[in-house]
């Protein structure tokens, strides 16, 4: 009786799957109603939307990294953005929380949020010919 237990792991799993389904969407209900506390309706759904979006890509980042990540040699990234790519690749779970630290600071204090694009879009200043 090959088949039945076949059917028995298929139905446990679609049972495991759905279970796990309903728990993730009422995880994303609760963090929604704690954020509308907070924020507006608007943006607690744009937030709690984010935040999701955030845990699958670094999820996704986790499991279909290359095999051959950790035998790279370590070279020192340069700028910003690259030491923020390779805290991801490298601590997925402490760039996340550093990254959703750093949106909620932007999140209370707007003005910050403008200072940190004005100084990422800023031309270099090179030396002046005169």
């Amino acid at each position: 009786m090959l088949g039945r237990g076949l059917i028995k792991k298929a139905v446990a799993g679609s049972a495991a799957a759905a279970a796990a389904f309903v728990a993730v969407v009422a995880l994303g209900a609760t963090i929604y109603f704690a954020l509308c506390l907070v924020v507006v309706p608007l943006a607690a759904a744009a937030l709690t939307m984010l935040l999701f979006a955030v845990v699958a890509g670094v999820i996704a980042a986790v499991f279909l990294g290359s095999p051959d990540a950790e035998e790279e040699a370590y070279d020192e990234p340069e700028g910003l953005g690259g030491r923020a790519f390779a805290l991801f690749r490298q601590r997925p779970i402490l760039g996340t929380v550093a990254a959703l630290a750093g949106g909620w600071i932007f999140l209370r204090n707007p003005a910050l949020a403008t200072m940190v694009a004005a100084a990422f879009t800023e031309k270099p200043h090179g030396r002046r010919r005169y």
